[in-house]
């Protein structure tokens, strides 16, 4: 039987309105009175229905973080930096999954708009925020995560990543590849498209350099290794000799059909990059040279600007934060 506050009321012979006194504002009862109280609820075993108590109240004591994908161990160390933030300020963070899908973005804002979190953070699908302004107008403060809006209307925190592009293709234009395949994913995500950019940028420095684009349907390892498949399968001199993949589990992917190739050799053959930097990058068969974020610093830097915007809606306070990506270069591509 679920224990009642009218029960613990009863158990200590006081009214309903002292019991919630009790929970909700001590100082206001005696501590005669609060002893009798807790007595009764350590007796009874009641536990308060936070959840009712803070609809009742319109807000929750939770903020939302939808990623692109939950399974990537960027985004979990994004969602490792958010927690660490939002737990100093007692807060917890309800972590949705779009899985790169905006029809699932939409049922998670949808979801924690009825749960009344104090705000959300998120990693949009494409580039169209209208669904993220309509939230925000309706009171719910939003920060945009690894992505930042053009037109300024959201806090953000971000990397440059048309500088990790660029970062990136200039180191394999360096070690003399001239023949650069750029495996990506839908190129309405930004991030994607960033650093495409910044790709091209490189490209176009060095007189006789290429750029071939292979577009997969996702950033997955399996994807990336589809990508690498089709790459291998082509005669020697039609492949390219260096690839830029857009995060390190295309990355992955790709070094995985590439090794299956006896002759073929990373980086010999074919140098490969990836991007994020991910915890077992290093680990790979052949270490993976890759573009390094701050995956942590963006989880809990995107808290503290939501928080500072819950605090003080509108407030004079910093709200676009943008990190610089950094080239680590492993066997991969110099090996």
């Amino acid at each position: 039987m679920v224990v009642s506050v009218r029960d613990v009321a009863a158990a200590a012979s006081v009214s309903v309105g002292t019991v919630s006194n009790v929970l909700n504002r001590p100082e206001k009862v005696s501590p005669a009175t609060v002893e009798r109280v807790t007595q009764a609820i350590e007796e009874l075993g009641f536990v308060r229905n936070d959840a009712a108590r803070q609809l009742r109240a319109g807000r929750s004591r939770s903020i939302a973080l939808i990623v692109l994908d939950a399974g990537n161990p960027f985004f979990a160390e994004v969602a490792r930096g958010a927690e660490d933030r939002a737990a100093e300020s007692g807060m917890s963070v309800l972590l949705g999954n779009s899985d790169e899908r905006s029809d699932r973005e939409d049922a998670y804002l949808e979801l924690f708009r009825e749960q009344r979190v104090n705000g959300v953070l998120v990693t949009p699908v494409d580039r169209d925020l209208d669904r993220l302004a309509r939230l925000h107008a309706g009171g719910v403060p939003v920060v945009l995560v690894d992505h930042e809006d053009a037109e300024r209307s959201f806090g953000s925190v971000s990397v440059d990543d048309v500088e990790g592009g660029y970062l990136a293709v200039s180191h394999l234009l360096s070690t003399g590849r001239r023949r650069i395949a750029f495996i990506g994913g839908p190129g309405t995500i930004r991030q994607v498209a960033d650093r495409l950019e910044g790709a091209r940028r490189a490209i176009g420095e060095v007189v006789g350099a290429t750029l071939e684009v292979v577009e997969m349907s996702a950033l997955s390892v399996l994807q990336g290794r589809e990508a690498g498949e089709l790459l291998r399968a082509r005669p020697a001199a039609e492949r390219p000799d260096g690839v830029f993949a857009a995060n390190d589990l295309l990355a992955v992917g790709a070094l995985q059909a590439f090794t299956l190739m006896a002759d073929l050799r990373v980086p010999r053959d074919i140098a490969l990059i990836g991007y994020d930097d991910i915890d077992f990058a290093s680990a790979t068969v052949v270490p993976l040279s890759s573009i390094r974020q701050p995956a942590h610093l963006i989880g809990y830097t995107a808290v503290d600007l939501l928080l500072k915007d819950i605090e003080e809606p509108g407030g004079d306070h910093e709200r676009r934060v943008r990190f610089r990506p950094e080239l680590v270069v492993r066997e991969s591509t110099v090996g």
